[in-house]
């Protein structure tokens, strides 16, 4: 087999120049989404399972947090999109709603598990770039963003739109609780080209101390540790071909924490959720036994527009836009391009 390596990448990469297209379509797709759950409620929902592969699975991880912290009236699964397949859950069934995410909307197992909850009687929800992907064309109900170049992911925009009319209509979320939250993701928009200009210097710091490392943990708690997974494997081992790894904050402590020298390299995600000691935790341990880890706080960022009591709501979508951006800051340290790749898309697996 022959890899082809494309020329290697020199510069960071601009900032986009039109940052919101794609948060703006999923934003305007509020009033289709609010109606879908009030119908999904109407019919007697009873459980939900949120689906997907790779980056497209780490997308739920926002709105699993919301729903398994806020929903008395329905319970929330999170699985990869060939699990569910293979485990066919005793409770998927009529009254199951099955909500897919991938970008490209061809990602062959995604598909296939739509197709599957279908079969089973689910309803099946999409979120993906296309509203002619195949994902699209096999669910029930598609909302699609078309643009994917800007800052942040219209994806989670439309899982947290469409969570949070769920807990509207079940009655786990009040009005003004409701309004609030939508009142967040519309100042968003902003407020994460704010944090990425942030971050740019941390970012940058992290690129270039940490390029060479042979291995890199990434760790976060809450939705953040979507936040760490996806850094690791989606663009350190995809697209960087670097070895890396992701913990829970909670669980590095039961056993991962052993192999932390005084020059291990770590990046750790802190966000404003409940689960904010588990990281305070995780950070003073690092603070004490490695000399090469880098913080990265959503207590940092400004986050304008963002109302203090929303902070909480906001931070996973802050620090996964900083995140991706890192990934643009260690293709220009190391020269490696974030289009390589050895296998995927390329040969049979």
């Amino acid at each position: 087999m022959t890899t082809e390596v494309l020329t290697p990448v020199t510069q960071l990469k601009p900032l986009p120049t039109e940052h919101r297209a794609g948060l703006d379509r999923a934003l305007g797709q509020r009033a289709e989404i609010e109606a879908f759950a009030a119908n999904m409620v109407r019919r007697g929902l009873r459980n939900v399972f949120l689906l997907g592969s790779g980056g497209g699975l780490l997308t739920h991880e926002g709105v699993q947090y919301l729903l398994e912290r806020r929903a008395t009236r329905f319970p929330v699964f999170a699985l990869s999109a060939n699990e569910f397949i293979y485990r066919e859950p005793a409770a998927l069934g009529p009254g199951s709603l099955a909500v897919l995410a991938s970008n490209t909307g061809t990602t062959p197992e995604v598909v296939e598990a739509a197709r599957f909850a279908k079969a089973h009687g689910a309803a099946v929800a999409s979120v993906t770039k296309k509203a002619d992907s195949p994902l699209a064309q096999a669910s029930d109900a598609a909302w699609a963003y078309d643009d994917d170049k800007g800052i942040g992911d219209p994806k989670a925009f439309q899982l947290a739109i469409l969570g949070l009319a769920l807990l509207r209509e079940t009655g786990d979320i009040d009005a003004a609780g409701y309004d609030a939250h939508v009142r967040t993701l519309e100042a968003l928009p902003e407020a994460l080209l704010d944090a990425v200009r942030q971050g740019e210097d941390l970012n940058a710091r992290i690129a270039a101390a940490l390029k060479d490392e042979p291995v890199i943990y990434v760790i976060g708690a809450g939705p953040n540790h979507g936040t760490a997974y996806c850094l690791a494997m989606c663009y350190l081992q995809e697209m960087q071909w670097k070895h890396a790894a992701s913990f829970d904050a909670a669980e590095f402590l039961h056993g991962a924490m052993e192999v932390v020298t005084d020059d291990t390299a770590v990046i750790q995600y802190l966000g404003e959720e409940a689960t904010r000691p588990i990281d305070e935790r995780a950070r003073a341990f690092l603070e004490t036994y490695t000399r090469k880890a880098f913080y990265v706080d959503s207590r940092d960022l400004a986050l304008p527009g963002v109302e203090p009591a929303m902070r909480p709501f906001a931070s996973h979508f802050a620090l996964d836009a900083v995140m991706s951006r890192l990934a643009q800051h260690f293709e220009a340290a190391t020269g490696h391009d974030l289009q390589n790749r050895r296998y995927m898309f390329k040969v049979e697996y």
